[in-house]
């Protein structure tokens, strides 16, 4: 069976249902951990191709086997369905207009990160390769995740939980392949990278205790706003002057700074919460020691003492190697060679770095800027305004089929 010519055709065949599921997910966007309606039309969609059906994973997940007709790897396709509590500005007949709960107030949701068009194109995947099941060179497992964005508060999700469940298990997976759509990217485009492709997040807190005094007599207290400062100040230093930056990249920001109820009291605490973007294991733990030592005697210089607590998060998102190199050709054929591109690593993260710590993935990302757009014009991810041309979803459609195709033949 000739399958390049095969999916080329298909993909032009899908294309106008590929829009439509697009548009309908786009218009009726749904947050982490609350995909129903999501995840019920997606099931509905595999069943209806014959495709062994499996729901609530990890709350709202949903995985679907499809065993081909011949013998073969067993290979991962994963797809996040996750939206995000924005408001959306875009003109499109389809904007959204829904509203959801998001720590305890009602917020209005958009896919102001394009899973709709990811979900579109796994469905337009699992359709294609159904139609030719008995000439299928393997097994394929749809992943329809969860809680990309990360769960509510106080709540689990996501791929770790999805781990957790066994979704890389029985059938086991030999290979798992994951795209983005990006926004500030030409459609038609393919960018990857070998190795560390976007980086691990860590949430940090911060408590700083001082003692309260008049805020016309600080020399009466301890002032820990003051200590703050200096910890952010000093937190930077650990970047630009103890970091090999010229190893890998890695960030430190401070987010959120709480102290105080008056403006002549100097309080008695302040809280910082913040986020670490690393790309490198080992650097991870270095920046972790310097962080906690400088954060404790910052403090310290000041009379104050200071609690840094950093919390589990997201690894680093990781492509083998030795699977990139292998399946580099595909996305080279796929978008030609012009348009598959090596890029940078990205200090964004991604929780599909918790299939790749189990089995060899590839992780990639297509493009959704219309053609001649200048990328600076093209508004960001998470943001009101962010717009993807759906002409992109094409090259997703493909790309997945035709990894998941190559891969199944050369193993």
């Amino acid at each position: 069976m000739d399958w390049q010519t095969y999916i080329d055709s298909k993909s032009e065949e899908l294309y106008e249902n590929v829009v439509e599921w697009r548009r309908h997910f786009h218009q009726y966007p749904e947050l982490s951990n609350r995909e129903f309606e999501t995840a019920t039309m997606v099931a509905e969609h595999l069943r209806s191709l014959g495709i062994e059906v499996e729901t609530e994973v990890a709350h709202t997940g949903v995985v679907g086997v499809l065993r081909g007709g011949k013998p073969g790897p067993v290979v991962g396709l994963r797809a996040d369905m996750d939206a995000l509590p924005v408001k959306e500005r875009v003109d499109i007949p389809f904007a959204s207009q829904a509203v959801g709960e998001y720590m305890g107030n009602e917020v209005p949701v958009m896919h102001a990160c394009g899973h709709d068009t990811h979900i579109a194109i796994l469905m337009g995947v699992a359709e294609m390769l159904a139609a030719q099941k008995e000439e299928l060179p393997g097994t394929v497992k749809f992943i329809f995740q969860p809680a990309e964005e990360g769960t509510p508060p106080g709540e689990e999700g996501g791929a770790e939980m999805m781990v957790e469940e066994g979704v890389l298990t029985n059938p086991d997976v030999d290979a798992v392949f994951g795209l983005h759509i990006y926004s500030q990217s030409p459609v038609g485009t393919i960018t990857y990278r070998s190795g560390s492709i976007m980086a691990a997040s860590n949430r940090f807190s911060i408590d700083v205790m001082g003692a309260q005094t008049h805020g016309s007599q600080p020399w009466g207290g301890v002032d820990p706003i003051v200590a703050s400062a200096q910890i952010i100040n000093n937190l930077q230093s650990v970047v630009s002057r103890q970091t090999e930056l010229t190893k890998e990249a890695a960030v430190i920001t401070v987010g959120i700074i709480d102290a105080g109820v008056r403006n002549n009291i100097i309080p008695e605490t302040a809280y910082m919460e913040g986020t670490i973007r690393t790309l490198d294991t080992e650097m991870q733990e270095k920046l972790f020691e310097q962080m906690h030592r400088t954060v404790e005697y910052t403090a310290k210089s000041f009379g104050a003492e200071a609690k840094l607590t950093i919390y589990d998060g997201y690894p680093i998102t990781y492509n083998d190697p030795d699977l990139t190199a292998r399946m580099a050709p595909t996305l080279k054929r796929v978008a030609g060679p012009e348009n598959a591109i090596v890029i940078n690593a990205i200090t964004g993260a991604e929780d599909f770095s918790f299939f790749q710590k189990e089995v060899p993935g590839l992780y990639f990302f297509i493009g959704g800027m219309p053609a001649g757009m200048n990328p600076e014009d093209a508004a960001p991810h998470h943001t009101p305004d962010f717009y993807i041309e759906e002409e992109g979803m094409k090259t997703g459609l493909r790309a997945m089929a035709n990894l998941t195709i190559d891969y199944m033949m050369e193993n």
